[in-house]
C-alpha cells in the first residue's frame, strides 16, 4: 500500500476529509502484432511526477473542455453513440473521445485521424503541433481544422472506466480505450513525462508487474490482464464490443489497524494488511 494511503483513508473514515472531486480523463492502450503476439505501448511516468510517478501506464491525461465546445471534423460512430457506449451524456462523450485521440497524439505522437473517413494521416514531425497542444496553446479542433483532419473514431474501442478511490489525494474519472497502431505510423521512443518506452505483450507486462519489474495503478494491469486471450492488435475493436462500460471504484474498509481496499469485480487486487496508525520504532 502506498505510504500516503493508511493516514487519507482514517481521515475519510472519521469525516475529517473530503474527496476531490475525480477530474474526467481518457487513456489508449496502443496495440501492435509483435513476434509473439499483440504488444502494448506503456511509458514509464518520471518518478519526479505528483501522480504515479515510477509507474507504467498508457499514453492519457484529462479531458480539455475545449474537446466539448469546439468538436473537430468526425468520421465513425457519432458522440450520441458514444455516450451509450460510455454512460455520459454525448457533450462529455464528445469530450472523452476527443481527449483519447488527442492525447495519444500528444503522448505517443500517434495520430487516429485522417484526410478522410477512410484513412489515417501519414507519419511525419508534429513536434511542434504536439507541444503546442500539450501547452494548450491549440485545442485539437483548431489542430485538425488547421491540416485538413477528420477524428476517426471508428479506431477506437471502449474497453473500461475506472475512477480513483475517493481517499487518493488526486483523482481521475477515467475512461479506457484500445487502438490498432494505424499502418504506417510510428510511436514515439521518447517522451516528456516519461524517462522509458516499451511494447511489451500482455502476458510480459502481467509478469513483470508480478515479479516487482513493473510498477502499475490496479486498471492498468488489469487491463492487461483481460487483454491476454488476444492473438492480433486488430482484434482489439471486437473485444471491445463484447465489453459493458461500468465505472469501477475502489472502497477501503477500516477495522482498527486492518485495512483492506477492494475493487468491485476484481478481487485479484484486494489489498488488505496491519496498518498501525504510529510505528512503534
Amino acid at each position: 500500500m502506498p505510504p500516503g494511503w493508511p493516514a487519507r483513508i482514517r481521515a475519510l473514515a472519521a469525516g475529517r476529509l473530503t474527496p476531490p472531486v475525480p477530474k474526467p480523463s481518457a487513456t489508449v492502450v496502443l496495440l501492435r502484432d509483435g513476434a509473439d503476439g499483440p504488444e502494448a505501448y506503456l511509458l514509464r511516468r518520471r518518478g519526479s511526477m505528483a501522480f504515479a510517478g515510477g509507474m507504467y501506464a498508457y499514453p492519457g491525461g484529462g479531458v480539455d473542455p475545449r474537446d466539448a465546445e469546439q468538436p473537430p471534423a468526425w468520421a465513425g460512430p457519432g458522440p450520441e453513440e458514444w455516450a451509450d457506449r460510455l454512460g455520459v451524456d454525448p457533450a462529455t462523450a464528445q469530450a472523452v473521445v476527443c481527449a483519447a485521440v488527442r492525447e495519444t497524439f500528444e503522448e505517443a505522437g500517434v495520430l487516429l485521424a485522417g484526410p478522410d473517413a477512410g484513412s489515417v494521416a501519414p507519419h511525419r514531425d508534429w513536434s511542434a503541433e504536439r507541444a503546442a497542444l500539450e501547452a494548450h496553446e491549440l485545442s485539437f479542433a483548431e489542430f485538425c481544422r488547421a491540416h485538413g483532419l477528420v477524428l476517426r473514431s471508428d479506431l477506437l474501442g471502449g474497453w473500461a472506466r475506472w475512477t480513483t478511490p475517493e481517499f487518493e489525494e488526486r483523482r481521475y474519472d477515467t475512461w479506457f480505450f484500445v487502438a490498432a497502431l494505424p499502418p504506417g505510423q510510428r510511436a514515439a521512443r521518447e517522451v516528456g513525462e516519461a524517462d522509458r518506452v516499451a511494447w511489451l505483450t500482455p502476458a510480459e507486462a502481467v509478469r513483470g508487474h508480478a515479479e516487482g519489474r513493473y510498477g502499475m495503478l490496479p486498471p492498468t494491469v488489469s487491463v492487461l490482464r483481460e487483454l491476454l486471450p488476444l492473438r492480433a492488435a486488430d482484434q482489439a475493436l471486437a473485444a471491445a464490443e463484447r465489453r459493458t462500460v461500468t465505472p469501477v471504484l475502489g472502497r477501503a474498509e477500516l477495522t482498527g489497524d486492518r485495512m483492506t481496499i477492494r475493487w468491485p469485480g476484481y478481487e485479484e487486487l484486494t489489498i488488505d494488511g496491519q496498518y498501525p496508525e504510529q510505528d512503534p520504532h
